[in-house]
């Protein structure tokens, strides 16, 4: 698969939190973690599991920097 995105994090799953419709997962990145907002369908046909690989795939159209007054 090829991706537009040039984030791309590889790491491994640590947690999935499943709910009503979505499901949080959190991906070991290996020096930190990240914790994806996803849908339990979207969970299930990755096939995702507390110890498989995965990556984040971050893309962003804006950025938003701010500073403490």
């Amino acid at each position: 698969m090829k991706l537009s995105a040039r984030n791309v994090l590889p790491g491994t799953v640590t947690e999935i939190v499943t709910g009503a419709v979505t499901s949080h997962v959190r991906i070991d990145l290996g020096g930190g973690s990240i914790t994806a907002a996803i849908t339990n369908e979207a969970v299930a046909e990755l096939g995702l599991k507390v110890g498989s690989p995965a990556s984040a795939v971050i893309k962003a159209s804006d950025v938003m920097v701010g500073v403490n007054e």
